[in-house]
């Protein structure tokens, strides 16, 4: 294998495996911050554990995957010539469209060169006296760097339940997170879906009509929504061109990464009729809008969201025929938004065709698989496919599994063992020059406009240690403590309640920590500039004991506590 080679401005190339900045991770964020640490004029070098780009866009292509973030409002903004070349077909891309778009980037940009596909990283060990991270892969070949950004996102560890008897069943079984290549033919088979959360609503209508019969297993019911997709018209191409501009500034500034405007509005602002007219334009409107436009007080007063949860379930009792059907889709344990709310197409409508049934385990659990099929309470019924839409381990997942070893053969999972704790979502201390873009503490919201924030603000750290001759930034503690007490304390003025995985919910034993930064882009952003206001306090930056720069030691400015 050779070295990523170099643009003529840059440093010679180096031995084989050793590079200024490793990435890990394909995906939205990993490629956007190779693409940041070339043009930068780092030597850089992509490592993915698929054979393909696009991270969940790669592992998620079970029928019916696509965006619910406007297809042009997720996609890259550093290049006005790839906006205007690139022709999105609808406003929400589907899975195959999305990936195509990605290899498209990587082949315009010419960073297919600086990638190493199917090559898992199974440990990452940072030695104190170089400076350096080592990091070994499945393939068996290691690579040393200075910087290591593991890009792996949240959305990438599959979890399956640990329902008895899983392996034993002879049928074909997936997760909707490890699709295969391969399309899967469901074509007049018995089939179970368990799991109704984002990825079940959407598999669940895309292949009611190839099977001979669908059994849903419902855990919990959620906020359903209408996506409300459609094609992207010659004259919205052309507009979304001459606007490019005008997009990318929202896109941004806005908290929430989206150009969804916001009301003016509290619910009980609005007399009833007009109240209705307003969710029923609400229901109408695309994906995201309908918690980002809809009534400014929706997500903080109980009384404003019980009628706009009273108006959803009317719209499921008028789309489900069946009154008992329908009554278990309607959710009786949260409020909307105190999980993601899934936006569908056709869902609800699916449950009136004859060969789709749905189980609610509360009611009927599981017993265990079996060869033939799912054994409840009441029997065992027989299956050909079993998919499995239980979620991931959201936020820290992929982290905890990599074998990452900081200072002193600190553990990272070790030094989460009761939570993440970070600074800027980014940083955490005992583990100098490591960075975890769109990771935990990363904000809700159209994430690529956020992991970008945070990319934008790695590849701004990494010019200033080159600059200024460091080789070595480490996060404070007393920094790291701070940002993690504003993340714990912003979780009770969430919307998300401790139900949803963004408190690690869905998977057993993990600590009851919010995942997310419920300051969102605003806190970053705010957080970002006190960085550079106050050149670095919140850091120490040093050099390492084999840096070639001139001096040794370290500087370490005194922690702003504001």
């Amino acid at each position: 294998m050779t070295s990523p080679e170099t643009a003529p401005d840059q440093r010679p190339s180096r031995r084989d495996g050793d590079v200024d900045v490793l990435v890990v991770g394909a995906g939205i964020t990993g490629i956007y911050q190779l693409f940041r640490a070339r043009q930068s004029g780092f030597s850089a070098l992509l490592l993915e554990a698929g054979d393909g780009v696009g991270g969940t866009w790669f592992w998620n292509r079970y029928p019916g995957a696509r965006f619910d973030s406007e297809s042009y409002t997720y996609a890259y903004l550093f290049s006005k010539e790839l906006f205007d070349e690139w022709r999105w077909q609808e406003h929400f891309a589907p899975q195959p469209e999305i990936e195509r778009y990605l290899n498209h980037v990587v082949d315009r940009f010419d960073l297919r060169r600086h990638m190493r596909f199917d090559a898992r990283v199974t440990s990452a060990a940072y030695d104190d006296s170089s400076g350096t991270w080592t990091v070994a892969t499945s393939s068996g070949i290691e690579y040393r760097t200075r910087f290591l950004v593991t890009a792996t996102g949240v959305l990438s560890v599959p979890y399956f339940p640990d329902v008895p008897g899983r392996r034993d069943f002879r049928g074909e079984s997936y997760h909707t997170g490890l699709w295969p290549t391969k399309p899967v033919d469901f074509t007049n088979k018995r089939v179970a879906v368990i799991g109704t959360g984002s990825s079940g609503v959407q598999v669940i209508p895309a292949i009611a009509g190839e099977v001979a019969s669908l059994t849903v297993y419902q855990r919990t019911a959620n906020w359903c929504t209408p996506l409300n997709n459609a094609p992207i018209t010659a004259e919205q191409q052309a507009q979304l061109r001459a606007d490019f501009e005008a997009i990318r500034e929202i896109l941004n500034t806005s908290p929430s990464g989206f150009l969804h405007p916001v009301h003016d509005r509290k619910t009980f602002d609005d007399p009833t009729d007009e109240r209705l007219a307003f969710f029923e334009k609400m229901w109408q409107s695309p994906g995201f809008s309908k918690l980002t436009s809809n009534y400014v007080d929706l997500t903080v007063d109980h009384a404003a969201n019980a009628l706009w949860c009273e108006f959803i379930a009317a719209k499921v009792r008028r789309l489900v025929k069946d009154p008992e059907t329908a009554e278990r889709l309607i959710p009786k344990d949260h409020r909307f938004a105190e999980k993601r709310p899934p936006f569908v197409t056709g869902y609800y409508e699916t449950f009136n065709n004859p060969n789709v049934s749905l189980v609610a385990l509360k009611e009927t659990p599981i017993v265990r698989i079996t060869e033939a099929g799912i054994e409840t309470k009441d029997g065992v019924q027989e299956f050909d496919i079993i998919v499995w839409a239980t979620g991931f381990d959201f936020g820290t997942g992929a982290l905890a599994r990599m074998g990452i070893r900081g200072r002193d053969n600190l553990s990272l999972e070790d030094h989460w063992r009761d939570g993440p704790t970070t600074f800027l979502g980014i940083f955490t201390t005992g583990f100098p020059n490591l960075f975890f873009p769109g990771g935990p503490h990363a904000a809700a919201g159209n994430n690529p406009r956020y992991n970008g924030d945070q990319v934008d603000f790695i590849t701004e750290v990494l010019v200033h240690l080159r600059d200024h001759g460091y080789d070595t930034i480490e996060v404070d503690a007393a920094a790291e403590e701070r940002w993690t007490k504003m993340i714990d304390a912003g979780a009770a003025m969430s919307p998300f309640g401790e139900i949803s995985y963004y408190f690690g919910s869905n998977i057993p034993g993990k600590p009851r920590r919010y995942l997310l930064n419920s300051g969102g882009r605003p806190k970053l952003l705010k957080e970002i500039r006190r960085v550079f206001d106050n050149d670095y306090e919140a850091f120490a930056l040093s050099r390492s004991a084999d840096s070639s720069h001139s001096g040794d030691g370290s500087e370490r400015g005194p922690h702003n506590p504001g």
